[in-house]
């Protein structure tokens, strides 16, 4: 059995709807962490008003006794504490129209799927749109890839993730436990904080100009052992399954394993990470291919970097038309953020916890955690086997 997750909800709606089908009875869940996660979500300067007032209250329906999961179905109901503002625009039954009108999107904004969700489904106007286009949906996957962590911690796996890059301002990955633990507290996600007030500037930079800044993140995960994957069909390859997960994410436009693009510049000497004897283990001198060969893990820590562009709701709006007149326009605005790459850093950690633990209980079954225990340990036991003299 694989886990799955379903998701119903809209940005300014009543909540989210959230199914985490497939999750093993007897994983204690904890509560705090995912009240911990979803504050991280909301974290990192240059976020908007929202992230202020959102509260990101949430109850579980099933799937849970006693805080542990019993194998059915988890339901999950995240709650928008702004629904009352929003009640005559967005009510499943009862609108107020004038107020429908005045809240009414005609002037789509480029970059966003305002236009195409138009042209996609008629609309003429793009609320319906961009209340599920919306990054809000990403806090339902913050919740279900919390779960999915909690799963791979009961197996010795963890996910990290870190800033990369805000704008055209670079940071170095962590290089110690110390600095990973720094970047996953720190409220701009990166690992030292001398580097803090640069990326600081270029966001308030940004945003005197009304503009907003993308950047990348990285996320890194330990623990996992080599033979995780597949490499015989193509949409069971492990690195192209993540590539899917993270580009999936709002503003998500680029997604390099290990040293990506960087590799295609250089000599195949130069790029495949050659087995060394350590000790009385044989490893990798280099992890080139960010611990994932053929789409299967290869046992070193696994790396994906994330680019993500500017978020396209700026308050120095670009040009457009509007839907109605077909006359030039400037694009809608709505209120909004400047920079997310902190807060997205989360979301890819959720992300790969989501398709690690899918693949994960795909390739090792059980209906219970202990189940589930016993048959990785004696793969990693196996593993470990072949690669010890």
């Amino acid at each position: 059995m694989s886990i799955r997750l379903l998701s119903s909800g809209e940005s300014h709606g009543k909540g989210f709807l959230i199914i985490i089908e497939g999750m093993p009875s007897g994983l204690a869940i904890s509560k705090s962490d995912i009240e911990r996660q979803l504050a991280r979500r909301r974290r990192g300067y240059g976020r908007g008003d929202r992230m202020k007032l959102e509260k990101d209250e949430f109850e579980f329906y099933s799937g849970l006794r006693g805080g542990v999961t019993t194998g059915n179905p988890i339901g999950v109901v995240l709650h928008n504490s702004e629904w009352g503002k929003w009640k005559d625009i967005m009510d499943a039954f009862d609108l107020n129209e004038e107020c429908v009108g005045q809240k009414a999107i005609t002037r789509p904004r480029p970059g966003h799927a305002d236009a195409s969700g138009m042209a996609k489904f008629g609309f003429e106007d793009a609320r319906n749109v961009l209340e599920r286009a919306s990054a809000r949906c990403t806090a339902a996957w913050t919740i279900a890839g919390t779960l999915c962590q909690m799963l791979l911690n009961e197996l010795g796996i963890t996910v990290k993730s870190a800033v990369t890059s805000i704008g055209k301002e670079k940071v170095n990955l962590p290089e110690s436990d110390e600095e990973w633990a720094r970047a996953c507290s720190s409220d701009m996600g990166i690992p030292r904080k001398e580097d803090e007030p640069r990326l600081q500037r270029a966001i308030d930079r940004a945003k005197e100009e009304g503009d907003s800044l993308g950047g990348t993140f990285a996320v890194a995960v330990k623990g996992v052992p080599p033979g995780i994957g597949s490499y015989s069909e193509w949409d069971r390859r492990l690195d192209g399954r993540l590539a899917q997960a993270l580009m999936s994410m709002p503003s998500a436009k680029g997604v390099e394993i290990g040293g990506g693009f960087s590799l295609s510049e250089m000599c195949g000497s130069e790029v495949h990470d050659e087995f060394i004897l350590s000790s009385d283990r044989w490893g990798r001198r280099t992890n080139n291919a960010g611990g994932i060969e053929g789409g299967v893990t290869n046992g070193e820590d696994i790396f994906v970097h994330v680019a993500l562009k500017p978020i396209p709701t700026l308050k120095k709006p670009l040009h457009t038309f509007d839907i109605g007149t077909k006359k030039e326009a400037l694009a809608h605005v709505e209120r909004s953020d400047v920079c997310v790459v902190p807060a997205a850093c989360i979301v890819g950690e959720a992300m790969t916890s989501l398709v690690l633990a899918q693949v994960i209980c795909e390739q090792f079954g059980g209906d219970r955690v202990e189940d589930l225990k016993c048959r990785f340990e004696k793969h990693v036991n196996r593993t470990r086997r072949m690669f010890h003299v």
